[in-house]
């Protein structure tokens, strides 16, 4: 799915509404295939440093058969929270960060941009609506608007960090669909994962191998360091700065 008919015109360099009909459009790709698929999964790879091998800023959707590993994971934590506790574990936990505040990035209305405690890549995100959102379809009118404004910050804040167009895999995961939608999948919590690769400059990644592969991820900076970092960015884009500084001088 193509996001602009240009194909130098990434996400942060699109307005809020050419944003907002991208979210339309993957609600709409939600519903369509989630009539017969249980899974559907929205993602991102941008640059090519996380394997992109067309420029041209788009996404894939993927629809299966069967709940994958993640997704089988991610139900198993969040039904086992809901039975113990009565609510769905990631509202509670984007309550708990908002309260602390150390590892979030962005708030608006209806959103949060936060560095997950748990995160192993370096500027690693996770988006969460604040209400309980089970699927994209379910976003108001006012809830997409207000993620296209909040995506869009998020992704020129990433552009900003080394003034580059940033490289990441993201996607959506909510509630399972197909024959099951009926189903009570009170427990499921709309996301977005965000995942970064870089590290210390636009050519210094992270490698996830050694002992990260066979024992356990380390961190190389804590997810507060990162939060900050991002925190303290600008939400105007390098590339619009530049453009109205060198205007100016002319």
């Amino acid at each position: 799915m193509c996001f602009h008919p240009w194909s130098d015109v990434t996400l942060p360099l699109m307005s809020p509404p050419e944003i907002r009909a991208v979210i339309d459009a993957w609600a709409s790709v939600t519903e369509e295939l989630g009539a017969q698929y249980p899974w559907v999964q929205i993602f991102e790879n941008k640059g090519a440093m996380m394997g992109c091998s067309n420029p041209h800023p788009h996404c894939q959707v993927w629809a299966s058969s069967f709940l994958p590993d993640i997704a089988q994971r991610e139900e198993r934590s969040q039904q086992a929270y809901q039975s113990q506790h009565g609510e769905p574990l990631l509202v509670e936990y984007g309550r708990q960060e908002l309260l602390r505040k150390e590892r979030l990035v962005l708030t608006s209305e209806h959103w949060l941009v936060l560095v997950p405690f748990w995160a192993v890549w370096p500027f690693q995100t996770l988006l969460l609506p604040r209400r309980h959102v089970r699927r994209l379809p379910e976003l108001t009118p006012a809830e997409r608007d207000d993620l296209a404004s909040i995506m869009k910050k998020l992704l020129t804040k990433y552009d900003n960090l080394f003034e580059m167009s940033f490289p990441y895999s993201m996607g959506w995961h909510g509630a399972p669909t197909g024959s099951e939608v009926g189903a009570k999948w009170d427990h499921w919590q709309l996301h977005a994962h965000y995942y970064p690769p870089l590290l210390r400059s636009a050519t210094v990644r992270k490698f996830m191998v050694g002992y990260e592969m066979l024992a356990q991820a380390q961190r190389d900076l804590t997810p507060e360091q990162a939060a900050e970092r991002l925190r303290a960015l600008p939400e105007v884009h390098y590339q619009l700065k530049a453009n109205k500084e060198t205007a100016a001088v002319i």
